[in-house]
């Protein structure tokens, strides 16, 4: 450091001062990284919403994916081979419709094989049945899906390790608020709305307005309609009401994989 000193010296004054506070910083403590990085994340704009859509539904191939073309919404569509979707044709998609979803440019995300909550499997059995929809998409030249659901919306510790170790960026969940993507974890990602038989127009509107203040509202849907699951079923008429409401309000509507640039960096 004192050679460095000597040197210094003789500079002239404007390129000494600088010299030397070049020479300080590397003698500074080092910026606390994850700090850093936690506020160079790109704070999500109000009225920012994601669509899902769960289980292999036939309709979403025919029915939702026109409408959301027709209204410029991006979507993501958590596939599965449970249920009856081997031998029912006419209620579940063929690979052939799910890759027709991706070449439209929508996302393709894992909801596991048999549909099983992962609360009930250990990490050997959770880490086949993801595998098996990662494989599927690979053979029907989709991507690695990095966006998972976990079927019936139960969780568990050890399914956040595995989808971690997989490369997974988020999972979604149930409960009924906001994702805010600074404070919460991506693999627990809640939903904010639940589309079922019997929810009223202005629970949809109110989740809608909730996405404000760096906080996005994450929509669930099944089939539209769901005929199989009568349950979870949206009627067409009503579907498109919601997609008119967004658009209305001039929300910005995008799949789950977009909402990357929101996460803090140190995730």
């Amino acid at each position: 450091m004192i050679k460095h000193f000597s040197a210094l010296r003789w500079m002239r004054p404007a390129r000494f001062v600088f010299a030397w506070s070049i020479a300080l910083s590397a003698l500074a403590p080092a910026e606390d990284a994850p700090a850093a990085r936690a506020a160079a994340a790109v704070k999500a704009p109000d009225k920012l919403v994601v669509l899902t859509f769960d289980d292999s539904v036939a309709s979403q191939a025919t029915i939702v994916a026109p409408l959301l073309k027709k209204y410029g919404f991006g979507a993501t569509f958590f596939i599965t081979e449970g249920f009856d979707f081997a031998t029912n044709k006419t209620q579940y998609m063929t690979w052939e419709q799910i890759k027709g979803l991706h070449d439209a440019g929508f996302e393709i995300g894992n909801h596991t094989r048999r549909h099983q909550a992962v609360n009930g499997q250990n990490e050997v059995q959770l880490d086949a049945d993801t595998t098996y929809i990662e494989e599927q998409c690979a053979a029907h030249q989709i991507p690695k899906p990095t966006s998972f659901c976990y079927p019936g919306y139960a969780t568990s510790t050890v399914a956040v390790q595995v989808l971690r170790r997989k490369g997974y960026l988020f999972a979604r969940a149930g409960g009924a608020r906001p994702f805010d993507p600074a404070k919460d974890e991506p693999l627990l990602m809640p939903q904010v709305f639940d589309s079922k038989p019997g929810v009223k127009f202005e629970q949809f509107v109110a989740a809608i307005a909730q996405a404000r203040d760096g906080k996005i509202a994450v929509l669930t849907f099944h089939g539209v309609p769901d005929v199989q699951h009568p349950w979870v079923n949206t009627e067409p008429a009503i579907f498109e009401k919601y997609l008119e409401h967004l658009k209305e309000q001039g929300c910005t509507v995008i799949a789950v994989r977009d909402m990357a640039k929101y996460l803090p960096a140190s995730r």
